[in-house]
């Protein structure tokens, strides 16, 4: 078995793993830091197999954006377990394990592409010709121009869709008004009232 092979069935072992743990895992924080592992391990297996953009792609948008607000939302919730409210601190040892994981599979596929020997398929022959970027964009804009510009009107729908649903006003809801807030003055919040001093009791009497 060459290392090549080695390290594929490796990331594979880490993905399957991963993802096994982001379903037992009782701990959300540590269920949604196995989820980041899992697409970490994903991508390295697409730049193994030699699609650089798929595996950057993955990084990019689910790691680095999707997971990280999945990872916020679920440190505001207001779940009832006690263990959660304790702080960032009790979490910091399993994200170091995440991270020098990833560290670990980033410097395997290191030496991998710094090695000469290919024991994977190589890439389409379509796309030997110019870089696996140029191939895919040339794909989209000419074979599958018209799946791609329905996906895109469809996208456009969902986020005008969900700004409406935003903005619109329902009873019983308070709203703020940042042109209100920004316009106001000192004499519109704060108002002076002047009274008497009350004498001290038995000086009256």
């Amino acid at each position: 078995m060459t290392f090549e092979l080695a390290a594929f069935w490796a990331f594979a072992a880490a993905t399957v793993l991963s993802a096994g743990m982001v379903i037992t895992l009782k701990n959300p924080v540590h269920a949604v830091l196995s989820l980041i592992l899992t697409f970490f391990s994903t991508a390295c297996l697409w730049l193994l197999l030699q699609a650089e953009f798929l595996g950057i792609v993955l990084v990019l948008v689910y790691v680095g954006a999707v997971m990280i607000l999945f990872l916020f939302v679920v440190m505001m919730l207001d779940i009832n377990i006690t263990p959660l409210r304790e702080g960032f601190a009790r979490y910091f040892p399993i994200a170091v394990g995440v991270a020098l994981l990833m560290l670990f599979e980033m410097l395997t596929l290191l030496g991998i592409r710094g090695g000469s020997a290919q024991a994977l398929p190589g890439p389409d022959p379509a796309a030997a010709a110019g870089s696996n970027l140029q191939w895919i964009g040339e794909a989209l804009f000419t074979r599958f121009m018209l799946p791609f510009e329905v996906a895109a009107v469809i996208l456009t729908v969902a986020i005008v869709v969900a700004v409406m649903l935003t903005l619109r006003r329902r009873t019983g809801t308070k709203h703020q008004d940042p042109s209100r807030q920004v316009m106001v003055r000192r004499e519109d919040r704060v108002r002076l009232v002047k009274m008497k001093a009350d004498a001290p009791r038995g000086e009256g009497q």
